[in-house]
């Protein structure tokens, strides 16, 4: 019983509060704000307890003062901890300058470990992927159409390419030939962009799809008809 009845005030407090927040559609109005207000403090004191749960307490918290039995204190993780009191010191202004010591550390660090990883996981395949051969042995084994296009694809992505980088190349004046293979570079950014905002495009519409659906299914089938007497979807 007080399964059913928990699940019904939360299908009823979820369903109105999208309802409210789809209100905003209309106009803004004083009911969208205590939603949004309330969606963002949830969401934050959720956020700061789940990182402080799996970072903070096991990595910090954890080996300095609760080691496990039979280990000795983690006496190290006092020094990330130092620099992350001093990252709150921003708050203080007679003492926000012992932050940029923690920025130092931590966007040095971080340049050191990315640099490495994008080059060795993003570049290099790229780069790779760019300047594959138009012909191999295994390529012309296939014949046919689909070899023709293995062909054109990969010589789009060559002028792509090289167009685009041309195009942010600000050494030479982008006039006579320059200035159109880098209009042409802007076409492939243009698709790129395309491509992009197309992707997130159906991401949202998903998601929006998801919230109709819940709304039908879930709040108006179950707790609405439900609590009125109606079969429900």
């Amino acid at each position: 019983m007080f399964t059913g009845a928990s699940e019904l005030i939360g299908l009823w407090i979820a369903g109105v509060l999208t309802v409210i927040i789809f209100s905003f559609l209309y106009r803004d109005n004083p009911f969208y704000k205590v939603a949004e207000h309330l969606f963002l403090g949830v969401a934050l004191g959720y956020g700061i307890s789940l990182y402080y749960w799996n970072n903070v307490f096991p990595q910090a918290i954890g080996p300095l003062f609760y080691p496990a039995p039979g280990e000795p204190r983690n006496l190290y993780v006092i020094i990330p901890m130092t620099l992350g009191v001093f990252v709150l010191l921003r708050l203080v202004p007679k003492l926000a300058w012992l932050s940029r010591s923690s920025f130092a550390v931590y966007i040095g660090g971080s340049s050191g470990i990315l640099v490495p990883t994008v080059m060795a996981g993003t570049f290099l395949p790229q780069l790779i992927a760019t300047m594959q051969p138009l012909w191999t042995p295994e390529s012309a084994a296939v014949g046919g159409v689909p070899f023709m296009w293995g062909i054109v694809t990969r010589l789009l992505i060559l002028a792509g390419v090289f167009a685009t980088l041309l195009y942010f190349f600000y050494s030479i004046e982008h006039k006579g030939a320059v200035g159109a293979i880098s209009r042409i570079g802007v076409f492939f950014i243009m698709l790129g962009f395309g491509a992009s905002f197309g992707n997130t495009v159906m991401a949202r519409v998903s998601l929006l799809i998801g919230r109709f659906q819940f709304l039908l299914y879930d709040w108006w089938g179950k707790a609405v008809m439900g609590m009125f007497g109606g079969n429900g979807a």
